[in-house]
């Protein structure tokens, strides 16, 4: 505990610190405030977008379309990463269709999506779920293909059907794959979501940072970076809460599994 206490105070030391070294360089004039804004400034935008209430439309779009290409990328990336792992004929027929589609910058079918879906929220979905979705389903293909073939043997040994071996080995062993994608897919998301806002848009924080752009106002820029890293990190701990209780309820079925064993 008292460790977490101390590691919390560096983080919050280090923070203090780059925003004390930034206002030094800005106003010693080592640094042009036209290209790196001042950050009382920046902060002062901050708590007047939140003041005012200017920003929670913005906000709440973006938090729902990120929310929305976050769990439709994680659920199409776990499901057709399962189907492939577990369907080998499947996986060398759409082996080199995945590769390609991966190595494609998907950031230029934010237009293609504009045009399909118009300017409202899908198209910013779509474009997110095609971020998280590569992610996830590498990872989850990993991580089934990384089942032991000692444990598949005892449960086949044992009278495990497929839908056992999905239940109690598979899904079991991907899990922590599947977590470690989360929280990078969570950085992913926004990232579709703000593209998307940025290019064509009349609402989200991409949408003011666009405009703040437009008038050269640098700290109010920052200002929407810096709300948009606070709120990926608030969801980023939201997966971590998750992750401990998935794994916390593991712990305890397993507990309960052995305990009626013996």
């Amino acid at each position: 505990m008292k460790n977490r206490h101390v590691v919390n105070l560096l983080r919050a030391l280090l923070l203090v610190s780059v925003f004390l070294v930034w206002d030094s360089l800005v106003r010693f004039g080592w640094a042009s405030k036209f290209f790196f804004g001042e950050p009382l400034l920046v902060l002062r935008q901050v708590v007047k977008w939140f003041t005012t209430g200017e920003i929670y439309p913005h906000l709440l779009t973006t938090l729902l379309e990120t929310i929305l290409a976050f769990s439709g990328g994680a659920l199409f990336g776990l499901g057709i990463g399962l189907w492939l792992a577990l369907n080998p004929t499947a996986a060398k027929l759409f082996d080199p269709y995945v590769k390609a589609l991966s190595s494609m910058p998907r950031v230029i079918l934010a237009p293609i999506f504009a045009l399909w879906f118009g300017l409202g929220i899908w198209s910013k979905v779509a474009l997110g779920i095609t971020l998280v979705f590569f992610v996830v389903f590498f990872n989850v293909y990993q991580g089934v293909k990384e089942v032991s073939p000692v444990v598949l043997a005892n449960a086949r040994m044992l009278g495990a059907n497929s839908r056992q071996l999905l239940r109690t080995v598979y899904l079991p062993s991907a899990t922590s794959w599947v977590f470690s994608s989360l929280h990078t897919s969570v950085g992913m998301a926004f990232v579709g979501v703000v593209v998307g806002e940025y290019l064509g848009s009349a609402r989200g924080v991409g949408y003011l940072i666009l405009q703040a752009e437009g008038v050269f106002d640098i700290n109010a820029v920052f200002a929407g970076i810096l709300v948009l890293t606070v709120f990926a990190l608030i969801l980023d701990a939201l997966v971590s809460l998750l992750e401990k209780s998935v794994y916390g309820w593991r712990a305890s079925t397993a507990a309960v599994t052995t305990t009626e064993a013996t």
